[in-house]
């Protein structure tokens, strides 16, 4: 293997490198954003007063629908 071809290879493993950096990045980024909203959803629905609707409501889940 010649010089240059060993050159481009390592500039190569370099870039793809990089590029697995920027993306494990992202990708944390893009948890931290879901988990924030997440929170915030669930935030949210605590913040909804139930003190409205009739006792009934809420106890059963239809797992057939």
């Amino acid at each position: 293997m010649d010089v240059g071809g060993i050159a481009k290879l390592a500039t190569s493993m370099a870039e793809t490198g990089n590029k697995a950096d920027v993306q494990t990045a992202v990708l944390r980024k893009i948890q931290d954003v879901a988990e924030s909203t997440g929170a915030q959803m669930v935030e949210a629905i605590k913040a909804v007063p139930t003190s409205n609707l009739p006792s009934h409501l809420g106890n059963n889940i239809n797992t057939s629908a």
